[in-house]
This record gives C-alpha cells, structure tokens and sequence, in this order.
C-alpha cells in the first residue's frame, strides 16, 4: 500500500469518529429540550438524549433521535449511556423539580456525588458548579443551550404588539433593581411589581408559583410586571431563567401586564407561540440591556406617546 492511499483511509476513518461524536441532551421538563434536539438534528449534529424519569416527557422528541429514559439518580449508568453514545459535548436544559432523597435513590457514582455535595455547604450556583466539575472529570465538555443555539436568548427591545408605558417603565426599573439584589443573593431570578411596589420575590417554588401567589397581592388598578434576571456570576451553562407561553399565560392569569427580562440572558421557549400569546392576551415582552436599561425602554414608551 502506498502512502496516499494509506493517508486517504485514515483521512476517512478519522471522519468517521468525528462523525460518531454526539452532543447529549440531559433532558428535564419544558420545551427547551425538544427545540434543542430538533436544530441540532437539522444542523447535521448526532444527538443522544437522557431523558429524566418523572421531569422530561420523552414522547414530545422526535423518534429518530437516540434516547433513553433515567432516573436521576442514576449517574453512573448516565455517564455509561453517554459514553457508549459517543457523547463529547453535553447540554442540562430543562425544568428539574428538586426530588427527595428517596425519589432519587442514587447508584454508587451518584451516592459519591451527594457525598461530596453533602460535604459543602453550598448554594445554588455553587451545587451547579460543583456538578459541572464531575461531569467534565468524565471526559464531557458542559455548554449552555445558548452556545449551541443563540437565537433562542430573548433579545433586547419590545418583542410584542404591547409597549410598556412611562408607569411600566418605572415599575421595570424597579424590578430589575430589586432582581439584581436577590440574585446576589442566590436566592431567586424574579420580581413583581406594581406601581413602584414590590408585591413579591421568588423563593424555592419557581415563577409560576411566584406569580399565582401574587394574584391575592395585586393592588387595585392597572400595570403590574414579572421581570426575570439572571444572578450575577450564575453559572449560565447549566442555570439560566427562562420565559415561555406558560409565563404568559400566569402573568395574564394574575391580571398583570407585563414581562421584562435581561435582554441576551433569558431564554424564550417556544418564541413564536410565546410571542403571539402575548398579543392575544395583550400582554407586553420587553428584553433590557444592562448597560442602557433606561434607553432603549424611554424609545418605545415614547414611540408609543407620539402615535396617540
């Protein structure tokens, strides 16, 4: 065999890994994990999905993607299906609500990991952090749905049929202001507030909870706005605040008006369905910039004025 036709074969050979390569989908609830696999199918990528018992609903992924259904607990044999996938890079998206110790009933490699977990008395991001550390000890290389697949970050400006009004624009302000304090925090990523006051603050329960709650806590009268922003140093990768049609839909439930959101660190599920159910509902989306939050919101509160 001569050189050029050994270099050819092992030219092809070597494709043929790269091509193996897969990127997994640690799938948990929503539809962020479905968008995920269905662009990154139509971009030619491999996909291998876990999808989380009791937190994914594995029947909305297309059938001709390789998945298979774990517990959470299971992180030895995920970390086996992964690799026997040829899994290089991996993506955490999804909603994971926060199981009991008995729900999860961890293997050997996952009872290791909330030994260590155990041991750190840690927050959040912290947790986050440290589970990243393990999964990338395994040889995987963690991204953000964001790094994959950018047009799925709220952008900045007014998205919807609604703009805010100069009241919104204060009720805005007021949010962001008191999001970037609970963030720092490690607390939670979302605010509501109405006519300057803010009615309440996510803890634990997730936003949905957050804004059914408020619903006793309106004040009479109009306005009232969600506004969700991301922690200062949170781990974006794994953890990043996210809106979609069930946001919309809570928001108008509870009788307020509007969402505001970090322009480029929110993820939009569903953005065609979330942004024409906000106009249906006549419910406003704003993404705000966080060097000129004032800026590009004062634009089309007064785009707005000058059309009346």
């Amino acid at each position: 065999m001569n050189f050029s036709v050994w270099m050819k074969k092992k030219l092809v050979i070597e494709t043929k890994k790269e091509e193996k390569n897969a990127v997994g989908i640690i799938a948990g609830s929503g539809m962020l994990p479905v968008m995920l696999a269905k662009f990154l199918k139509k971009e030619g990528r491999n996909v291998f999905i876990i999808s989380l018992k009791g937190q994914a609903n594995k029947t909305l992924f297309p059938a001709d993607i390789p998945l298979k259904e774990v517990r959470l607990g299971a992180v030895g044999k995920t970390f086996h299906l992964l690799k026997k996938n040829h899994v290089k890079e991996i993506v955490f998206i999804g909603g994971v609500k926060r199981p009991s110790l008995k729900e999860v009933y961890p293997d050997l490699k996952g009872f290791s990991l909330l030994t260590k977990l155990s041991l750190k008395a840690l927050g959040d991001d912290g947790l986050l952090r440290l589970i990243i550390s393990e999964v990338e000890q395994e040889g995987f290389v963690v991204k953000g749905i964001h790094e994959l697949m950018p047009e799925v970050l709220v952008p900045a400006g007014v998205l919807t049929n609604r703009k805010p009004t100069q009241a919104d624009l204060v009720d805005i302000e007021r949010a962001r202001e008191v999001a970037k304090l609970l963030g720092q925090a490690d607390v939670g990523q979302a605010v509501i507030v109405q006519q300057g006051m803010v009615l309440s603050l996510e803890g634990i329960e997730g936003t949905k909870e957050l804004i059914k709650r408020t619903k006793a806590l309106k004040r009479k009268g109009d306005g009232g706005v969600l506004y969700k922003a991301v922690k200062p140093n949170q781990e974006k990768r794994i953890d990043m605040p996210t809106i979609g049609p069930d946001t919309v839909q809570s928001v108008y439930d509870a009788g307020f008006i509007g969402i505001g959101v970090d322009a480029g660190n929110v993820l939009l599920a569903e953005p065609e369905k979330t942004i024409e159910l906000a106009n249906k509902l006549n419910i406003f989306i704003v993404g705000v910039t966080e060097s000129e939050p004032k800026t590009i919101l004062q634009k089309f509160v007064t785009k707005n004025k000058s059309k009346k």
